[in-house]
């Protein structure tokens, strides 16, 4: 059985294949907590529960996403769907423009998908241990974003579009094969960590030194 504690709903780590039918009746959760099962798929039914700030699927074996985690209106809060088996969202996940925290993380995403770009409200962004072998230029889009996290990917740089996503604050691109970083980041008046640590690619530029005068954090 779950625990229930009055708007929230843990199930996790319950050995379960399927969501159970009853969790379909709580129409007043906010919280769900799915996550260390052995789903493989989730019914579109989830998009019923309109109160949902938080959703955490995490850790199961989903090979694609309910497309209706776009109609959760409320998801303000967090959606964890790190560690599972997905290689794209659903185009409705452009719906979540309140959404502040993504974790898509562990994955199989070749490409950032077209729907993390519209999620606007973003906050922080986690999309490490993955395939991605570049970043979009409509990542600038997400003008919220404070904490860009892309570690162990196939990056060889960023778009210079970086440089006008003026709130970001740390950016972690540890493990990737980064061979040149856009001046642009020089365009950042907030940031204050740059992590590479892990990076043999990269000689460092000139520039670095003047971001650090500024007081951001470079680990190399």
């Amino acid at each position: 059985m779950g625990r229930t504690s009055g708007p929230h709903l843990s199930l996790w780590k319950q050995a379960l294949d399927a969501v159970p039918e009853h969790v379909w009746e709580q129409a007043d959760i906010e919280t769900l907590v799915l996550a260390d099962n052995n789903l493989q798929a989730v019914p579109d039914r989830v998009g019923k529960l309109q109160k949902l700030r938080m959703l955490d699927l995490g850790h199961n074996r989903l090979r694609e996403a309910p497309e209706g985690i776009g109609k959760l209106r409320a998801l303000t809060d967090f959606l964890y769907l790190h560690d599972n088996e997905l290689s794209s969202l659903p185009s409705s996940f452009g719906r979540l423009t309140r959404l502040r925290y993504l974790n898509i993380s562990e994955n199989a995403f070749e490409s950032l998908p077209e729907a993390v770009v519209q999620m606007v409200g973003l906050i922080e962004l986690r999309v490490t241990d993955n395939q991605l072998s570049s970043l979009p230029p409509s990542i600038s889009g997400l003008v919220r974003l404070r904490e860009l996290h892309v570690r162990n990917n196939r990056l060889s740089t960023l778009p210079d579009a970086v440089g006008s996503m003026v709130e970001l604050r740390q950016i972690d691109l540890r493990g990737n094969p980064i061979t040149s970083l856009p001046i642009s980041l020089l365009q950042l008046p907030r940031l204050e960590k740059l992590d590479l640590r892990w990076v043999v690619t990269l000689n460092p530029p000139i520039w670095f030194a003047e971001l650090e005068a500024r007081g951001c954090a470079i680990y190399l």
